[in-house]
């Protein structure tokens, strides 16, 4: 199996996200901690399962059209080989290329084959093939999901197992707000080194997209507990 670090944030970002929501909301309802590990877990598998399944259908749909437009460039290749080279000259022409200079590249890169289709299938399509399995993106995405998803729940878990009273709810969602606040950072951190961005600026970022998701699910079941009774 391979691991890619974007799935393991998209995951990762997603669980840790949708899982201090709902916490959030079930604390902000003043519901139970055995209450709120329910709703919590029940999401963290739940929610993990069926975004894992998604970026499996989504990876496989691209890969699969991929592959069809592929064929399409092969069979025109074959079939339509001048119209093509012009194809091939025009895209090179339009990028400031001439004369002898056009003439050399459009050969070279007609020479070969899957040179020919590898750069119709970016320059023309801007379709580039994605190495990364389906199979693989969906695992990533589902034990990163957990993995980020398990930690706004641990304080309370925790709790549970020790058998403190409810009271100890307003400790544990303090703890499963700072815990959670720091994944938040860290995954900001890590999406910033991959899109070559401001490191400080996507922790904070990712921070504060959570925080307002946080906000609104305890406002909603703030709200919720005082006027459904």
């Amino acid at each position: 199996m391979r691991w890619s670090i974007e799935d393991f944030v998209y995951g990762g970002t997603d669980g840790a996200v949708t899982t201090f929501a709902i916490v959030s909301g079930a604390y902000g309802a003043s519901l139970s901690i055995p209450i709120i590990l329910i709703l919590g877990f029940a999401n963290l598998f739940a929610d993990g399962f069926s975004m894992s399944i998604g970026n499996y259908l989504s990876r496989k749909t691209h890969k699969e059209y991929i592959e069809k437009e592929r064929k399409k460039e092969e069979w025109s290749i074959d079939n339509l080989a001048e119209e093509e080279k012009e194809e091939i000259r025009e895209i090179y022409k339009n990028k400031g290329f001439k004369d002898d200079l056009l003439e050399d590249l459009v050969k070279v890169i007609t020479s070969k084959r899957k040179v020919w289709i590898d750069t119709m299938m970016k320059e023309e399509l801007g379709l580039v093939y994605d190495k990364r399995k389906p199979k693989d993106t969906a695992i990533t995405t589902f034990i990163a999901f957990n993995l980020l998803g398990l930690i706004p729940l641990s304080p309370f878990v925790v709790i549970n197992i020790m058998g403190i009273t409810d009271i100890s709810s307003n400790y544990a969602f303090i703890i499963s707000s700072v815990f959670t606040a720091i994944s938040f950072f860290v995954i900001g951190i890590v999406k910033g080194k991959i899109v070559k961005k401001s490191w400080i600026k996507s922790g904070f970022h990712t921070v504060a997209i959570g925080g307002i998701a946080s906000a609104v699910a305890y406002t909603v079941g703030y709200l919720l507990s005082i006027y459904i009774k």
